[in-house]
């Protein structure tokens, strides 16, 4: 087999890796405190016998965009954003302690403080509960204050603290779902130093044109792919029959 048509078949399967990738960054360019995830290419030799005359690319995600999204004001006591670097604590799908950017928070039937996605939000001593109240106020710090139902403004009282971190990147594995969960499986602790702003909450950081752009490349790319294998195919065919003549 010519290793064209494996360099092709390979480059093609890469290409659409990359796009995978793209789609779910544009999927979630409105999704709240979501980060882009970053792919690249990179080329290598392809093994075996004879003269080493042909590489192919090998697509790899190489981490996420760690800038901030733009900041949108909605003067909803339960929207919160993180002010620079850090993050909030949630329950992931299978229990364990993960983190996230996404402060759109609501109250769920149960009376569990939740993101949007429907992640328990943790407090300093495990997920938050909040009683029956009239009103919600969420402070800075992360602290959760409520009003109980049927009491008049001056008995606000605090219920929990929502646990906020600031792990280095590097030590954090970011998961399919868009949450970010400690390398190491140890929960970060949490660090005072991370404030919240209330009735703000962070946009995506998904630059929407770039990605469009780069949708188009990255098809373009793979008609590319795709008209090799062709080639290579009938260049197969013709090598057939001028064999089969002699």
């Amino acid at each position: 087999m010519d290793k064209s048509l494996y360099v092709a078949m390979t480059g093609a399967k890469e290409i659409l890796d990359a796009q995978a990738v793209n789609n779910v960054n544009l999927a979630n360019a409105d999704t709240t405190g979501f980060k882009a995830e970053l792919a690249a290419f990179q080329s290598q030799a392809v093994q075996g016998s004879g003269y080493a005359s042909r590489v192919y690319a090998t697509e790899s995600t190489t981490g996420w965009n760690e800038s901030a999204g733009s900041m949108v004001t909605t003067g909803r006591p339960l929207d919160v954003a993180i002010q620079g670097q850090g993050f909030i604590a949630v329950q992931g799908p299978n229990g364990q302690e993960a983190y996230t950017r996404n402060g759109d928070l609501h109250v769920n039937p149960d009376g569990m403080l939740v993101t949007s996605t429907g992640q328990i939000v943790l407090g300093d001593s495990g997920p938050i509960s909040l009683p029956p109240s009239t009103s919600v106020k969420i402070g800075s710090d992360g602290s959760v204050s409520v009003v109980p139902q049927g009491q008049g403004p001056s008995t606000l009282a605090t219920v929990g603290r929502i646990k906020l971190v600031n792990p280095a990147p590097a030590s954090l594995v970011r998961g399919a779902d868009g949450l970010f969960l400690p390398g190491n499986g140890s929960p970060a602790p949490a660090d005072a130093s991370v404030r919240l702003a209330s009735g703000v909450l962070e946009s995506s950081n998904v630059d929407v044109a770039d990605a469009m752009v780069n949708m188009i490349d990255l098809a373009r790319s793979f008609e590319l792919q795709v008209k090799v294998m062709k080639s290579a195919d009938s260049n197969a065919a013709a090598s057939a029959r001028v064999l089969q003549s002699a």
